[in-house]
């Protein structure tokens, strides 16, 4: 039995304050702690007057905060209400127990065996089963749907294209910009998209060349002072080393071809120009700048999950996996704890949930939020043969049986795992 938190008692006005904290969850036979809960529905205006920044996108977007939302695919509507005891002395939401024979639970293990690469399956149809128990599971969620805005500086090579600069109107602000034609659906896992900002564009000075076009050239202004060349500037030629002359072995000398007998030829790399094309610029001096907008949706998750000692070595992946009834289902700008009228441990699960709700980043804003609770049937199968046992668990209504390592009829002597990776 639930014992009260605090032995004083509470005044009517702090008990109605405390209470209308929480989000209603409705429950046959329960009481309605405040009146101005009762048939409350969320309006647009209060969900837009919620959102701390104006924005772009039309009333009709926020029209899924206010509709009831659709279940988990995962998840089963709860076909029943009324109270059940649970092992943790609060009251919940009756749902279908998976009630399996002895049958049933040899032919799920006999099935999950079959898909094991030297696994027999002798103790599963042999075995005796032990103990049956019912561990069921208590799975939270709150998911933060954002979206997040960042600029970043773009810059190309100016051709001489007409710009839009700020002379077709003043330059829009990251968070000004209509995106709607991109919006994705609420609670995707994540979407980017870059967008140009409008009238961002400028013609800049190159940086690479100063605006000349072109950069020293390393080969014969290699001793210049930074910024200064020369032009015309000759090498020498490497086919008569600057004498102009080619000597034969006879001891006659003919005009060298290749500097057509001067000893000097323009620069390999400029043509003595003094400066090679930027390639930065393309030889062009200037460039474009713009302002690109970098906007992500995604969805920030926090996981929680509550399960009795018996199924303390399932990992959480598996129960979140899992096929259940959802307890609560609440969408809105900004979830607040669920209440259960009959349930202090769902009510303070919710709670933390709640309180572990992951971080925004400043360049971002939230767009919505889902808070689900669910209760995840699990059952704990015990097998035994003289002194040997083995268990393993069957979780959710899609009956997905995991067993965690030991299991007595393996032949593979662990390599199962090496055999699977060499595609043996």
């Amino acid at each position: 039995m639930e014992q009260p938190l605090l032995s004083e008692k509470r005044s009517e006005s702090e008990e109605s304050e405390r209470l209308s904290s929480y989000q209603y969850v409705g429950r046959t036979g329960s009481v309605i702690p405040t009146a101005s809960l009762a048939g409350t529905e969320v309006s647009i205006e209060e969900i837009r007057s919620a959102t701390p920044f104006p924005g772009p996108y039309p009333p009709s977007f926020h029209t899924p905060l206010i509709s009831a939302p659709e279940p988990h695919p995962h998840e089963q509507a709860i076909l029943q209400q009324g109270p059940y005891t649970t092992d943790y002395g609060a009251y919940s939401n009756e749902f279908q127990r998976q009630l399996l024979d002895e049958v049933e639970i040899r032919e799920l293990l006999i099935d999950h065996v079959g898909h094991r690469c030297c696994w027999g399956s002798r103790p599963a149809r042999t075995w005796k089963i032990h103990a049956v128990e019912d561990c069921n599971v208590y799975v939270g969620t709150l998911e933060t749907f954002l979206e997040e805005r960042e600029v970043i500086r773009e810059t190309e090579p100016y051709l001489g294209d007409k710009i839009d600069g700020k002379d077709n109107g003043p330059e829009l602000g990251i968070w000004e910009l209509d995106l709607r034609s991109e919006f994705p659906v609420l609670f995707v896992p994540y979407k980017e998209t870059r967008v140009k900002i409008p009238h961002s564009e400028t013609i800049e000075k190159c940086s690479g060349c100063a605006g000349r076009g072109g950069i020293v050239c390393p080969t014969c202004n290699a001793d210049q002072e930074p910024g200064f060349y020369k032009e015309n500037q000759m090498a020498q030629c490497p086919a008569c080393y600057g004498r102009g002359l080619i000597a034969h072995r006879d001891g006659s000398d003919t005009i060298c071809t290749k500097c057509n007998g001067k000893g000097k030829i323009p620069c390999a790399t400029c043509g003595s120009r003094g400066l090679i094309k930027c390639e930065t610029c393309h030889g062009n001096g200037s460039m474009v700048t713009r302002n690109i907008a970098i906007v992500r949706w995604k969805t920030l998750s926090t996981r929680k999950v509550s399960a009795t000692s018996g199924a303390a070595s399932v990992p959480d992946e598996v129960f979140h996996r899992a096929k259940g009834v959802q307890l609560c289902n609440t969408q809105a700008y900004q979830c607040t704890p669920a209440y259960f009228a009959d349930s202090f441990f769902l009510n303070k699960f919710s709670s933390d949930i709640i309180a572990d709700r992951a971080s925004v980043p400043p360049s971002a804003r939230v767009i919505c939020e889902r808070h689900t609770i669910s209760v995840v049937p699990v059952t704990r199968v015990t097998m035994s043969h003289h002194r040997q046992s083995f268990s393993f668990y069957i979780v959710g209504y899609s009956r997905d049986l995991y067993l965690k390592d030991y299991y007595p009829a393996r032949f593979c002597w662990g390599l199962c795992p090496c055999l699977e990776w060499l595609k043996l």
